[in-house]
């Protein structure tokens, strides 16, 4: 496992990486943290928290983390990924409070050639399980070409 920075994997620029680091990957699936502070991008400073619905978007990054250290690996670029959708969004807790250390980890479940995916999503808070989801995601060949494709539609 290589140890890439999370903007290096990332196609966003801050302040839109909204997790931390990258924790690990595998051929299958992928696992990144996120600390909850009050620079914590949707961090509520009234309740002291994020909210947990805010955990489909760290799942999504986790997901494009996934993805992109496997193109590194095998001298790709970094590219763009579509978040479909999400099945079964079941959440544990109403928000992510200040100071908790959230494990989001994503496990491919099946991949078509046509670059539909879908992903077995986990957030856990140390061993407990707060959020889990299927996640849907499309990944173009050429995600610029496909992007142009769609603004003349």
């Amino acid at each position: 496992m290589n140890d890439y920075p999370i903007e290096q994997i990332l196609p966003h620029a801050h302040p839109m990486i909204l997790v931390d680091k990258l924790v690990n990957y595998t051929d299958m699936s992928s696992a990144c943290s996120v600390t909850i502070t009050e620079q914590s991008n949707f961090y509520n400073p009234e309740r002291k928290s994020v909210p947990s619905y805010v955990g489909i978007e760290y799942m999504a990054q986790t997901i494009a983390a996934y993805a992109n250290v496997l193109k590194l690996d095998n001298g790709g670029k970094v590219s763009l990924g579509f978040l479909v959708s999400a099945r079964n969004y079941m959440t544990q807790v109403r928000e992510f409070t200040l100071g908790t250390e959230l494990l989001i980890q994503v496990e491919l479940l099946f991949k078509e050639a046509n670059g539909l995916s879908v992903f077995d999503c986990r957030i856990k808070q140390g061993e407990q399980l707060v959020v889990e989801a299927k996640i849907n995601v499309f990944e173009p060949e050429e995600p610029e070409l496909y992007l142009q494709e769609q603004a003349q539609k």
